[in-house]
């Protein structure tokens, strides 16, 4: 049987390049599953004023949860073994502030 997933679309394009010969006009699009419900993470994130911006708190919830539902997926994976219990310890530090 599948696991329950929430299903997501993100769609990432170039509005601007530092390098010229880096733009792009290439969208690109990308479903995605995640245990999480990320808008409310986003909207906790953003709730706990961690960053300077509200920006920053998306791009860091929205790559955080990127992450780590990849890591959760491989977690076997060797690149991921030193991370493990450093990432769950990191986890439940922002879980705990306020």
């Amino acid at each position: 049987m599948e696991k329950k997933a929430n299903r997501y679309l993100l769609t990432l394009q170039q509005l601007a390049s530092i390098r010229e010969e880096n733009k792009t006009d290439d969208i690109l699009e990308l479903e995605f599953t995640n245990h999480d419900e990320l808008f409310v993470i986003i909207s906790a994130i953003k709730n706990k004023q961690l960053f300077n911006t509200e920006n920053e708190s998306i791009e860091f919830a929205l790559g955080l949860k990127l992450f780590s539902e990849v890591l959760l997926k491989n977690r076997k994976h060797p690149l991921f073994e030193e991370l493990g219990s450093q990432f769950g310890e990191f986890m439940k530090k922002l879980k705990a502030k306020p």
